[in-house]
């Protein structure tokens, strides 16, 4: 008993030795290399020694390989010589078992061993190291590393036959694997259902690993709702558009709208007026940043980085203004939903804070009675007009000018914006109250 003993303890040994490969194993290869590498820039122990093998993952695996082999190969030696053939005799004294003595030792033994081998060799340890990965590849880096050395040459021939089966088949040895967007979304999303991460942070990195695939087009304000500024406008012309325009930069053109000279926000004409001075834009404008439609919006945030400026026009393919882009249409694309381009395109109806709308003139007219109240035009007139530019025209019974007014429905319409011949922008006021009859007068 005391030779069963004996071997029994070194079958225990040898599991306790296959338990510590498969928990080596497992916690330098499900170990983040970013964690290792912030504990090696702390000094910790054994981190520098992880992050060793944690980036030549054949050889260690290798040397894993080997080691459990061995391991494997002694605990069934030992196993199968002795402890089989001390069971037996024990066996055999039951008059029932007699005949199959040895048999029923042996089976016995290999389920025993094969209990302990799992438990102890390999579930136990591996979950452990799955639960504290980068912790554990710390303390066992060492010594793994001290085994693969010793291992080199038997790794070294391994890796040498491995690559000559693999030439045999027409296959090629497999590259180190990369970290995929797909995989930092997937830890992501298990960070957040784990409590690691909040759901903001969730969605920014979502956002901005897929500024690759957005174009400025993408997250642009369009054409038709920029406040444009000639060069030789007035000062009452472009103060009444800043005014209720709520927007902070205006593109400034001269001749034609393609043909933008510069850009002048609001913070310079209010430091102008501030000086008592009029709003002279030649001398407020700065140079415009021109940027093609299509470009990345990656490649468009490094522009802003580069450039004394966070406001860019875009150029269509044809060399036409397309739109205007900013460093805030970028931050919304990163920190949060933004509309799709079609919503940023559609038309649009805005309520003031004195009571006034300001219409993008391409709306449905149908949307325009919905956010008037009261408001309603004839059916005879539908049928010569779809949007509330063709309403306006229709009722001035010609090609518009900034400034034109009508007065209609209870509404007064005046003729904010021009696009060339286009009704650009509409601002709409409730008509004033009729004035009261003096007393004794007869209505005309």
């Amino acid at each position: 008993m005391k030779q069963v003993a004996f071997e029994f303890l070194i079958i225990l040994a040898l599991l306790l030795a296959n338990g510590f490969l498969a928990l080596a194993e497992m916690a330098i290869v499900t170990a983040r290399r970013e964690r290792l590498r912030a504990f090696a820039g702390e000094g910790k122990s054994g981190a520098r020694a992880a992050l060793e093998l944690a980036e030549a993952p054949s050889r260690f695996l290798s040397t894993v390989q080997i080691g459990i082999t061995l391991v494997g190969v002694l605990v069934g030696v030992f196993s199968g010589a002795t402890i089989a053939e001390e069971l037996a005799p024990q066996l055999a004294r039951l008059p029932w078992l007699a005949s199959y003595a040895e048999t029923i030792a042996f089976g016995v033994v290999v389920l025993v061993i094969t209990y302990l081998t799992l438990v102890i060799g390999e579930l136990a340890p591996k979950n452990l190291a799955l639960a504290r990965p980068e912790k554990l590849a710390c303390l066992v880096a060492p010594p793994m590393r001290l085994l693969s050395r010793f291992a080199r040459p038997a790794v070294n021939f391994l890796g040498f036959s491995t690559d000559l089966a693999l030439d045999a088949l027409g296959l090629k040895s497999p590259q180190v694997r990369t970290v995929t967007e797909e995989e930092v979304k997937g830890l992501m999303q298990e960070g957040l259902r784990a409590g690691a991460f909040n759901k903001v942070e969730s969605e920014i990195v979502s956002n901005a690993l897929d500024l690759d695939r957005l174009t400025v087009r993408d997250i642009m304000t369009p054409r038709s709702k920029i406040i444009w500024v000639g060069k030789s406008d007035p000062h009452e012309a472009i103060w009444h558009k800043i005014v209720v325009s709520g927007h902070s930069h205006f593109p400034v053109y001269e001749g034609n709208r393609d043909n933008v000279v510069g850009v002048v926000s609001l913070k310079a004409i209010y430091a102008n007026l501030a000086a008592g001075a009029k709003v002279n834009v030649i001398d407020l404008m700065t140079r415009p940043l021109i940027v093609p439609a299509l470009q990345p919006v990656a490649r468009l945030l490094d522009t802003f980085k580069r450039s004394s400026t966070h406001l860019a026009l875009v150029a269509d393919e044809f060399g036409g203004m397309a739109g205007l882009v900013t460093l805030n249409d970028v931050m919304e694309a990163i920190v949060g939903d933004f509309p799709s381009a079609d919503e940023r395109n559609k038309p649009a109806c805005k309520r003031r804070e004195d009571g006034t709308w300001l219409i993008d003139a391409a709306i449905e007219i149908a949307d325009v009675e919905q956010a008037l109240p009261g408001f309603r035009a004839s059916d005879q007139e539908r049928r010569d007009f779809q949007t509330l530019a063709g309403y306006v025209m229709k009722q001035l019974g010609q090609v518009p000018s900034e400034g034109d007014t009508f007065q209609a429905g209870g509404y007064v319409f005046e003729v904010l914006d021009m696009d060339g011949h286009r009704v650009d922008k509409v601002l709409v006021l409730p008509a004033p109250a009729p004035k009261p009859e003096a007393a004794g007068e007869s209505p005309p």
